[in-house]
């Protein structure tokens, strides 16, 4: 692994799939949450776009229905 970046909290290395690992100043590996807070911190990381909505689709019969009354 290469280091990429050290903190006195933390070290950050890039793996050889070019994932990026956390390791605490204990020596401790950080998962989870706080490893993703600590990646977009740093700008290794972006957040993902959340996906447009797309508008529920009308049923033609209902507005056929009430076109004929």
């Amino acid at each position: 692994m290469k280091l990429v970046k050290k903190t006195a909290e933390y070290s950050i290395f890039e793996r050889k799939d070019k994932r990026h690992a956390v390791r605490g100043s204990n020596a401790k590996w950080i998962n989870g949450e706080a490893k993703v807070e600590i990646l977009q911190k740093e700008g290794l990381l972006k957040k993902p776009e959340p996906k447009p909505a797309e508008p529920a689709p009308v049923e033609d019969s209902q507005e056929e229905a009430a076109s004929e009354e």
